[in-house]
């Protein structure tokens, strides 16, 4: 293989690599603690669009119970984000195990 064969070959995966970031940022991860009572929704870009909060688990002698759920919803769909992508990007890859600076 040649060259230019070779930078033919690493445009075509970066360009495959942007589709796939552009097509993971659109989906949605969801992810709870509590048994359900905080629910946390995250984009494939680990940005939080969406939290729902049970008006019974909301305690004004508990405050801390009420943080430590939100915590652990949003860290646990963040987790779900970046194992989407790393999963998209392994299809890329052929599961060679390559890791991509700066996108996941």
């Amino acid at each position: 293989m040649n060259i230019q064969q070779l930078m033919k070959q690493a445009q075509k995966m970066q360009k495959k690599m942007m589709e796939i970031q552009e097509e993971v940022a659109k989906e949605i991860v969801e992810a709870s603690a509590g048994g359900g009572m905080v629910i946390a929704r995250v984009n494939g870009k680990q940005e939080l669009v969406e939290i729902k909060i049970e008006k019974d688990v909301i305690d004004p002698e508990d405050v801390e119970m009420l943080q430590d759920l939100i915590i652990a919803a949003v860290n646990e769909a963040i987790k779900k984000s970046q194992e989407l992508m790393q999963e998209k990007m392994s299809q890329l890859t052929g599961g060679l195990g390559l890791n991509f600076p700066g996108i996941f």
